[in-house]
């Protein structure tokens, strides 16, 4: 008796040990990369009274204790970029995971632009996407994790894993954000990893969460849309609904930066946009404790929208520029000259990714020799029924120069805007009008179709802009 109660201890120990059992978020697999050189968060949850994480990068041990929930937390240093490596976590029964590699990190988010796969959809191609299929080599250290989720209420856990570089994963692979991380890989030569959380269709406000909602933008938002037993049957447009599904998952996972291509969905909406998009990027610094998080978005393309003469376009691409006053360590790419009359999904997605890319490399990575921002509208003067049009621009001014480029319009105090002609030189650009001898209003590429024909030295064209501030908004 005695014999059987000295050893109920030990079996008690065996027992607890055997029962152990380190969990963590499916965001936290094989194959997955980490932001170098930070303190990256991990957490998950653990029966164990403490919990070791041991990298194989470093010798230095990290010890936790979970909760009374058995949820813990914990952030360890990263070093530079390398790999493969492994991270044990254990609480008495080990989890290992395996081909972790080290290297840039960025959330990519918007709706059905940032979300078109490399396979491209019916009738709607991604150029240069076969070739990248075809030379996808998992030794390439470009890995992606996507995410795709509705939900009510903000949720802990998703489902996903990351995917080495192969042909299958670049076949599904976000196009836009496929390009950008291939160019950061061939100029940085570091391993890149990409985290995809997009929702076609989707609007700004289905992002950003409903205490956010409810408090700043009072009765603009039906958020009790939220408040159902089935959140399937609410759409893509639900306020909040993405936010609790894909982002509160992630939170506060450690990345580099914000990549932003959404704004179809809130055409209609360019005044309200102007509000919406500065407080999607404060949140998201916020909750990822990431206060300095670079965000770069992509301006929505040309397209015909059912009324290809309609300003309403060059409403909300204007909005979309006023937020870079708005939101510090921001950048834009326009896509002017991307665009397509019949599809919404333009199939040039590579230069959206370079162009994306090109804004990285040189404000985050110290790239120098290139300018990676658009010449921009800076004043206007009207003489001799001609307006010479001054542009914020480098030193080699716009391109192309002494040649007729068109997109642009003059407008006199009829406000009926005419095409013109125009001509680039350094960085003015002459515009005049047979039929507006006298102007007083120049517009360029403003409406919901044109084509973008004036660039910078760099191949960034142009945005759309206009000189007057009539508003026919109705909003």
């Amino acid at each position: 008796m005695t014999k059987r109660l000295m050893l109920l201890p030990a079996l008690l120990l065996v027992c607890s040990a055997l029962q152990a059992k380190v969990e963590m978020p499916s965001l936290f697999s094989d194959n997955m990369v980490l932001q170098q050189k930070a303190q990256v968060a991990l957490w998950g949850t653990a029966t164990g009274k403490k919990v070791t994480i041991t990298p194989s990068w470093t010798k230095n041990k990290t010890i936790v204790s979970p909760d009374s929930d058995g949820k813990w937390f914990a952030r360890v240093e990263t070093p530079s970029a390398g790999g493969p490596y492994e991270i044990c976590f254990s609480d008495g029964e080990k989890l290992v995971l395996k081909n972790v590699m080290i290297g840039e990190v960025w959330l990519c988010s918007g709706q059905s632009n940032m979300d078109m796969p490399m396979r491209g959809w019916g009738g709607q191609p991604v150029e240069h996407a076969t070739e990248c299929i075809l030379n996808a080599k998992p030794e390439v250290p470009i890995r992606v994790i996507d995410f795709h989720k509705k939900a009510a209420k903000p949720i802990r856990e998703t489902k996903g894993s990351w995917q080495e570089h192969t042909p299958e994963m670049v076949y599904e692979v976000s196009a836009t954000a496929y390009f950008f991380a291939q160019q950061l890989y061939q100029t940085l030569n570091v391993p890149v990893g990409i985290i995809t959380a997009d929702w076609g269709g989707s609007t700004i406000e289905a992002w950003i969460s409903r205490d956010i909602l409810e408090k700043e933008f009072p009765g603009e938002f039906e958020t009790t849309l939220l408040d159902t037993d089935n959140i399937e049957k609410r759409d893509h447009k639900t306020p909040a609904i993405f936010y609790n599904g894909m982002i509160s998952p992630l939170i506060p996972f450690t990345f580099k930066g914000i990549l932003w291509y959404q704004g179809e969905a809130n055409r209609g909406r360019a005044k309200q946009y102007i509000k919406l998009q500065p407080r999607l990027v404060k949140m998201l610094r916020e909750e990822f404790q990431n206060p300095d998080a670079p965000f770069y978005f992509v301006q929505i393309a040309p397209y015909a929208y059912r009324h290809p003469d309609q300003f309403t376009s060059g409403y909300f691409v204007e909005a979309q520029q006023k937020t870079l006053e708005l939101i510090p360590h921001s950048g834009m790419v326009p896509t002017v000259d991307l665009g397509n009359l019949n599809f919404i999904h333009p199939p040039k997605k590579m230069e959206v990714g370079k162009r994306l890319a090109m804004l990285a490399l040189v404000n985050d990575y110290g790239l120098k020799g290139i300018n990676p921002n658009p010449p921009t509208y800076k004043s206007v003067v009207f003489e001799d029924g001609k307006a010479r049009v001054s542009f914020k621009a480098d030193h080699v001014g716009l391109l192309p120069a002494k040649v007729p480029v068109s997109g642009f319009e003059l407008a006199g105090e009829d406000r009926v805007f005419h095409p013109a002609t125009a001509v680039a030189n350094k960085n003015e650009v002459v515009v005049e009008c047979p039929e507006v001898p006298a102007p007083v209003a120049v517009r360029y590429c403003f409406r919901n179709w044109g084509e973008g024909t004036l660039f910078s030295a760099n191949g960034i064209p142009v945005p759309p802009f206009r000189t007057d501030s009539w508003d026919d908004l109705k909003q």
